[in-house]
């Protein structure tokens, strides 16, 4: 072995202790790439909101309410984003497909939304069918022809055709009439007493109205009040409002008044009687029939009871009465409100009857008759369909009245009793007594359903009381309740 010299020795000694100590200068490192600048933490979250138990083509009815008034409706599976952190709603409703509601649970659920994070929240649906019976209220009316009351109040007013207006409280008909004018009432072929409105201020002036056919044949409009007693009207109170003539036929007289959502007095009057509009009135617009008409009576008085509302399509113009809101109508039976939209019923000539759905700001719609009955072609040397709104839902007569002959408009349900039921329209017809509804979604009509109610005879008229919920009276006097049956 090599003999190491003094030298080498202090050497080596120095090598090792500069590794072991990291030089007197210190070790620069390994350069290399700085680390990279972390994301700002999120602001936002997410919740997913899953939906099962509905058959294919269903959708589901699912609004989710959160922070700032965020509100948003989901039909099917779906996962919102950009949420703001908080504590957000998820509130089902039941659906209702082909004769079968599928009932949600929960129905109510809440979810903490994290910033960075995706809440959960499952809705699973159930079905069960749905079924409807009729209850009797009352007997032995006198022709009713109508049935209404203030909202929230419990009492029913029923009209009856001779002049009268009764009152049912807790199933028991009073025996003395809210109202009573059959001395000026004409009742001759489709003539009478034929409905009442009150007014949407009821509760604190008092006022209703009604709509009539007085001896000579007029359409007569007329605001009257209610007395120091609350069970009866005051008689000497009466307002006229408005009067149509209506000289020549006995048919056709219309029958409606109802408010609208915008405050004006909303009235469907027929085209004047007569097979196929002899006298031309649905189309004439400088006549007061076979229209829908609209006034503004807020602020009535005897000089002028009523205003033209604005927004009216005929106002100021030549040879147009101001009062029309939409034309070409044979003889609506029934019209009614839901939220924007208006539901209203025309009995047909010889083949169609016709439910019209349209928005409620759409002025001057014409409706067709006697161009048109339904989507057939009436008069066929000018069937012209040009400028004419047609039905959103129509039915054939049928081979000897088959289907039905003059259809008896109703409500779209917005009551508590059947919440599954929730914006189906319900209709019958005077020849054949059933009870059908369906869904109308933009134009399309779905869910057509007959209820097995049996035989009821011939269905004059819906109402609805001051809790939305629904009824309708027949020739016999009988005034029924539409609730849940109890029995499959």
């Amino acid at each position: 072995m090599r003999a190491w010299t003094h030298l080498q020795v202090l050497v080596l000694i120095l090598v090792a202790c500069l590794s072991a100590c990291g030089g007197g200068g210190g070790n620069p490192g390994t350069p290399g790439v700085p680390p990279a600048p972390q994301p700002p933490a999120a602001m936002t979250g997410s919740l997913a909101v899953t939906t099962g138990g509905l058959p294919a083509g269903v959708n589901a009815s699912v609004r989710v309410n959160g922070p700032a008034s965020y509100q948003q409706d989901l039909t099917a599976t779906q996962t919102l984003s950009n949420l703001a952190p908080g504590s957000y709603n998820i509130a089902a409703n039941p659906v209702t497909a082909g004769g079968i509601t599928y009932t949600p649970s929960p129905a109510t659920q809440s979810a903490v939304v994290s910033a960075g994070a995706t809440a959960s929240a499952t809705v699973t649906y159930a079905g069960a069918a749905v079924n409807i019976a009729l209850s009797q209220v009352a007997v032995n009316l006198d022709n009713p022809t109508y049935l209404t009351a203030p909202t929230g109040d419990t009492r029913l007013f029923v009209v009856e055709r001779p002049g009268r207006i009764r009152i049912v409280e807790n199933g028991i008909t009073l025996g003395t009439p809210f109202l009573d004018i059959s001395g000026r009432v004409f009742t001759g072929g489709e003539g009478g007493l034929l409905s009442m409105a009150f007014d949407p201020q009821y509760a604190r002036n008092g006022y209703f109205y009604i709509y009539y056919t007085d001896p000579q044949q007029n359409i007569v409009i007329e605001r009257l009040s209610v007395g120091s007693n609350p069970n009866l009207a005051d008689p000497t109170s009466s307002l006229p409002i408005l009067r149509v003539p209506h000289p020549t036929y006995t048919n056709h007289f219309g029958g409606q008044l109802a408010f609208g959502p915008d405050g004006n007095l909303y009235i469907g009057t027929g085209d004047g009687g007569g097979a196929g509009d002899p006298l031309g009135n649905g189309q004439n617009l400088n006549s007061l029939l076979g229209k829908l008409l609209r006034i503004d009576v807020r602020a009535a008085a005897p000089g002028q009871p009523y205003a033209i509302p604005a927004g009216n399509p005929y106002a100021n113009q030549a040879n147009r009465r101001a009062e029309i809101w939409a034309s070409g109508l044979r003889n609506p039976w029934r019209f009614a409100f839901d939220a924007s939209q208006l539901y209203l019923s025309d009995v047909g000539q010889d083949r169609r009857e016709e439910v019209n759905i349209g928005a409620l700001d759409a002025a001057g719609l014409n409706y067709g008759w006697n161009t048109m009955e339904g989507t057939l072609c009436y008069n066929a040397a000018t069937c012209d369909r040009t400028g004419l709104t047609l039905p959103a839902f129509e039915y054939d007569h049928g081979t000897n009245d088959a289907n039905g002959c003059s259809i008896t408009g109703g409500f779209v349900y917005r009551g508590s009793a059947m919440p599954e039921l929730a914006g189906r329209y319900f209709y019958s017809d005077y020849c054949r007594g059933f009870l059908k509804s369906f869904l109308a979604s933009g134009s399309s009509v779905s869910e057509q359903r007959e209820w097995n109610v049996g035989s009821i005879g011939n269905v004059v008229s819906f109402g609805k009381d001051g809790q939305g919920e629904l009824y309708l009276m027949t020739s016999r006097g009988i005034l029924y309740r539409i609730g849940r049956s109890t029995t499959p």
